[in-house]
C-alpha cells in the first residue's frame, strides 16, 4: 500500500499573512497528488515542498471563493512553461468551468489536457481500485463542497505457514492469496481468508473547505484517519461564524470527537488570532489530538 503523506501549503482564513498562506492541502500517495483547494502563492509552496509539477494529479476545490482558487492560473501557467503534458484533472462547484476558461482566454490555454468536472450532487466523484472520493455538500455562503478520500480496504495479513500446510508453493499463487485471489493448485482450490487474517480497512481523510457545522459531515467522518476542517473563529464570534457559513475551534472539536477520528487538523486560521496556541486550547477543551496547520508542515498517515 502507498505512503500517504499530507502537505500544508497555505493555512490562512481569507486571504495571506506573513506567516500562513491562502488555502491549499496536497496529499501524495505514492508519485500521484490529490490537491485541495488552491489558494494563491500555491505554487511557489509546492517548489519550497520540493513537490514536482509533473506528476499525475487531481485539484479538487470547495468553492469559488478567491482565497481557495486564485492559484490555479499561475500553476497551470507553470505547469505548461515546464512542458506537462499529462492531463489535469479538477473538480469543483458549477462555475469552475466559466472560471478556468476565462484565464485561459486572457492568459493563453495550458498546453495540456485539463478535464474539468462541475459536481452537480453530493456522492461518489472518483473510483479506482485503490480509493474513491466523495463530495458532500457543504453549508457556506455560496456552493461549497467538502471532499472525503477513503481507500479501499485491503487484504488481511497473509501466513506463509497455513499456505504451505495447504500445499501451496511459495511464488505467484502466492501474490494471488495475498490480494484477496482464490487459487487452484493440484486440482484443489484454496480461498485468501484460508491463509489471511481479518480484512484491513484503508485510510480515510476528509477536508471541510469552508463550512458550518455539518451533521452530514460528521457521518461521512466517522473512524476517520485524520480530519482536516476550518476553525476560521473562536467561540466568541460563533454569531458571525453562522453568519458567514464558517466553524470555531469548539464546534471544529465537537464534530472530530463526535465522529470518533484518530485526528484532528485545524486551518483556515484567522489573521485575528495570531497566537495559534489559542485556537489549540479551545479546542483541546472538547478533544484531545488537535494540531494547529502551518505551512509547508507535513503529516504521514500509516496504515492500520
Amino acid at each position: 500500500m502507498s505512503q500517504l503523506k499530507i502537505t500544508f501549503l497555505g493555512t490562512s482564513g481569507s486571504m495571506p499573512t506573513p506567516q500562513r498562506g491562502s488555502s491549499s492541502v496536497v496529499m501524495r500517495r505514492g508519485r500521484k497528488l490529490i490537491m485541495f483547494d488552491c489558494g494563491e502563492g500555491t505554487q511557489r509552496q509546492m517548489t519550497r515542498a520540493h513537490i514536482g509539477f509533473q506528476r499525475p494529479m487531481k485539484i479538487l476545490i470547495s468553492h469559488m471563493h478567491g482565497d481557495h482558487v486564485l492559484g490555479l492560473p499561475g500553476m497551470l501557467q507553470s505547469m505548461s512553461l515546464l512542458g506537462r503534458e499529462k492531463p489535469l484533472h479538477i473538480y469543483g462547484p458549477v462555475g469552475l468551468v466559466d472560471y478556468v476558461k476565462a484565464f485561459s482566454e486572457s492568459l493563453g490555454g495550458p498546453g495540456f489536457p485539463v478535464i474539468l468536472y462541475e459536481i452537480q450532487e453530493q456522492g461518489i466523484i472518483y473510483d479506482s481500485d485503490f480509493y474513491h472520493i466523495l463530495a458532500i455538500k457543504a453549508i457556506h455562503r455560496s456552493t461549497a463542497w467538502s471532499y472525503v478520500f477513503i481507500e479501499k480496504p485491503r487484504p488481511g495479513r497473509f501466513y506463509p505457514d497455513k499456505a504451505r500446510a495447504l500445499g501451496v508453493p511459495e511464488g505467484k499463487l502466492w501474490g494471488r492469496l495475498q490480494r484477496g485471489e482464490s487459487v487452484t493448485y493440484n486440482d484443489d482450490t484454496v480461498h485468501s481468508d484460508q491463509v489471511t487474517g481479518p480484512i484491513r480497512p484503508g485510510r480515510k481523510i476528509v477536508y471541510s473547505g469552508d463550512t458550518a457545522p455539518n451533521p452530514e459531515l460528521v457521518k461521512v467522518s466517522r473512524n476517520a484517519d485524520l480530519l482536516i476542517h476550518e476553525a476560521t473563529f473562536m467561540e466568541e464570534l460563533d454569531d458571525r461564524a453562522a453568519e458567514d457559513g464558517h466553524t470555531t475551534a469548539a464546534q471544529a472539536a465537537k464534530l472530530a470527537r463526535e465522529a470518533d477520528v484518530d485526528k484532528l487538523v485545524l486551518t483556515h486560521i484567522s489573521s485575528r488570532y495570531p497566537d495559534p496556541e489559542m485556537v489549540r486550547n479551545e479546542a483541546q477543551e472538547y478533544f484531545d489530538n488537535v494540531i494547529i496547520a502551518e505551512d509547508l508542515m507535513e503529516i504521514d498517515v500509516s496504515l492500520k
